[in-house]
């Protein structure tokens, strides 16, 4: 079970009422030469969409919508779920201690764990050179 989902399946408030259920299709990427130049189409990735309506805790709807790359529908729902629940004013303190600190965490936790391995490949080219020239 994924960490967005643990989060949410416990807590969820109210049955969301599907506007648009998931959804998988393509979108063009677009890319700039030099990161500055002109646009143009680098290609296609598969997307997932999906939209909900849920109750809030003062009944008033909330509209949460979630594009996500790839073909997870789960995960759509899961992102859409989290939109909605975050736009909440008066559980928004609950739902960053809930969802988006453990986010955080595990980002940082990845994060370093990606740091350790490049470390752990990493070549000097300096101290490479400088041994071949004293042979």
């Amino acid at each position: 079970m994924s960490l967005l989902q643990s989060a949410l399946m416990e807590h969820i408030p109210d049955v969301p009422v599907w506007l648009r259920k998931p959804e998988t299709g393509l979108m063009m990427v677009r890319g700039r030469v030099g990161g500055t130049g002109e646009p143009f189409n680098l290609g296609e990735i598969t997307v997932t969409r999906c939209a909900i309506k849920i109750k809030d805790s003062q009944n008033h709807d909330r509209v949460g919508v979630a594009y996500v790359i790839g073909r997870s529908k789960k995960q759509a729902l899961l992102v859409s779920l989290a939109d909605a629940l975050l736009q909440d004013e008066l559980q928004w303190n609950f739902w960053e201690a809930k969802l988006i600190e453990p986010i955080n965490m595990h980002l940082a936790n990845l994060k370093d764990s990606n740091a350790q391995k490049s470390q752990e490949t990493k070549v000097d080219f300096f101290t490479l050179a400088r041994e071949a020239g004293g042979e």
